[in-house]
């Protein structure tokens, strides 16, 4: 390991309410996205610090002092962790944006939405209710209680971390599980200073924990552990079909939310001005590094020529560089790896026979930092890799097509399922589109919209299960059934009733 100076901020695990070093004695370093430094050093997690945490966890979940509160009770508490939230909101930006490069504008957005996470299924909590279910016996009573699962694996990436951390910690705090988080290795030390806001708060130790490390270090022993009882994951597909094998072994249930290559749908009657600047903001926003990026741009044939040129024309002079900056549009890439692979799948575009029409390299003259140009390739087929794999970038390819037809075979003619875009002034269409497209998510005239009270999930290989809305806090919930007899004299105990 490279030598570190001793004055870094150094980031340990946070397990049972306090700052845990870890076991092996081991940290590793984090880097800036846009200075390509280091800035930081992490706790190396392993298999020792993930029964620590889970224990913990698992001891907090049949703790009086959590599992004795009533769903009124846990929701005081998230109430009162979102208005921590709401405080440190950009304190929590400021680490996220040096860890993961992105926007200081759209950082600190999410970190306050964060926030309403915690209201929405504090009000949630007390409010899933259960059913006295008519039955065809006579004198029995049956109803319904719903109960929470128990621990609960919680593994992020790097993109949007406390975000898409609290898309799965906030129903499962409101379901009154327990949790271990296990967040990206390169963007840990947000979710450890998160972490600390809810002791503050007032949750019993151990309902939170924090292991940072490596997926086969930590996020292998925390997915196999016996008393993990459910997954929630966000990220690559084949990470999360790894995770998916491992859950099935011990019969655990799983929320995933993997990847897309989702199409962005222009038709000829779209207003084209608003339709470049859905464009943009479903490829370019987050430098790309999204998991519903529209990064199949579908134009209708009639003015795929006149759509590209505007295109072009708005995208080329977008200012990349420090995302501090107000003036920023697209910042850095968030790690080494992900920059070399975009870089990788712009060759491949090229080698298909693409043809790159806008950007199409690193920006070398922006400091050390890992920068992509804005790119946007022609003369695409959708069976080329460019068209069917997650490049995860600011890499943009456009596919021609005739008519609604062509588009809903062309829009599902891919693995992924996760999101879809219309631009289309037409309500007939609007609503044709909305059905046949299969994807989780379907926008009309907008893009990259999403909301707490709102349902989010992937069709096939984009994942299984969904997030937010009330519909997520079931996905940490177990039923079940209670029967009680009000009959005097019990029936012939031989003969199944």
């Amino acid at each position: 390991m490279t030598e570190i100076a001793p004055s870094l901020p150094r980031f340990s695990h946070y397990i049972n309410g306090s700052d845990v070093p870890p076991s092996s004695g081991e940290y590793f370093e984090t880097q800036n996205p846009y200075s390509g430094l280091t800035w930081a050093e992490v706790a190396r997690g392993n298999a020792a610090d993930v029964e620590q945490a889970v224990q913990a966890a698992h001891a907090a979940f049949e703790s009086p002092q959590w599992a004795g509160l009533s769903a009124t009770q846990r929701g005081a508490l998230l109430y009162r962790l979102a208005d921590l939230v709401q405080r440190d909101a950009a304190s929590l930006a400021e680490v996220e944006m040096r860890d993961n490069g992105k926007l200081a504008a759209e950082v600190t957005s999410q970190v306050r939405y964060v926030a309403d996470y915690f209201r929405y299924y504090a009000g949630l909590a007390d409010k899933v209710e259960s059913h006295v279910i008519p039955t065809d016996k006579k004198g029995v009573t049956c109803f319904t209680r719903y109960e929470a699962k128990g621990v609960v694996a919680i593994i992020t990436p790097w993109n949007s971390p406390l975000n898409l951390t609290t898309w799965k910690l906030a129903p499962a705090l409101a379901a009154g599980c327990t949790a271990v988080i296990k967040p990206s290795e390169f963007t840990s030390p947000s979710a450890l200073l998160f972490a600390r806001l809810f002791k503050e708060a007032g949750f019993p130790d151990g309902v939170v924990n924090v292991v940072a490390g490596y997926g086969s270090e930590v996020g292998e022993p925390l997915v196999g552990h016996p008393l993990v009882a459910h997954v929630g994951f966000t990220g690559g597909e084949a990470a999360g079909r790894r995770i998916y094998e491992a859950a099935a072994r011990g019969l655990k249930t799983v929320t995933l939310e993997l990847g897309g290559k989702s199409p962005n749908i222009v038709f000829d009657d779209a207003d084209m001005d608003q339709a470049v600047k859905g464009v943009v903001s479903g490829i370019f926003a987050a430098a790309g590094q999204t998991c519903i990026a529209g990064s199949r741009l579908l134009v209708q044939r009639s003015i795929h020529d006149a759509f590209v040129a505007r295109l072009v024309d708005f995208v080329k002079d977008a200012k990349l560089g420090d995302p501090t900056q107000p003036d920023t549009r697209i910042g850095p890439i968030a790690t080494k790896p992900q920059f070399d692979k975009i870089l990788s799948y712009i060759d491949i575009a090229r080698d298909e026979g693409a043809v790159c029409v806008c950007g199409g390299k690193a920006r070398s003259n922006l400091g050390a930092g890992w920068f992509v140009e804005p790119t946007i390739f022609t003369h695409v087929r959708n069976d080329m890799r460019i068209a069917q794999e997650e490049v995860f970038g600011p890499v943009l390819c456009v596919i021609p097509f005739e008519d609604e037809q062509e588009a809903i075979r062309i829009g599902n003619d891919v693995l992924y399922g996760l999101a879809a875009g219309v631009w289309t002034k037409s309500l007939h269409r609007a609503m044709l589109m909305s059905e046949k497209l299969r994807a989780g998510t379907v926008w009309v005239n907008n893009y990259r919209a999403t909301s707490v009270t709102t349902p989010f999930g992937g069709y096939k290989r984009s994942g299984v299960g969904r997030e937010s809305g009330a519909e997520a806090i079931k996905e940490y919930l177990q039923t079940k059934s209670v029967w009680i007899s009000t009959d005097l004299d019990v029936p012939n105990p031989f003969v199944r009733r």
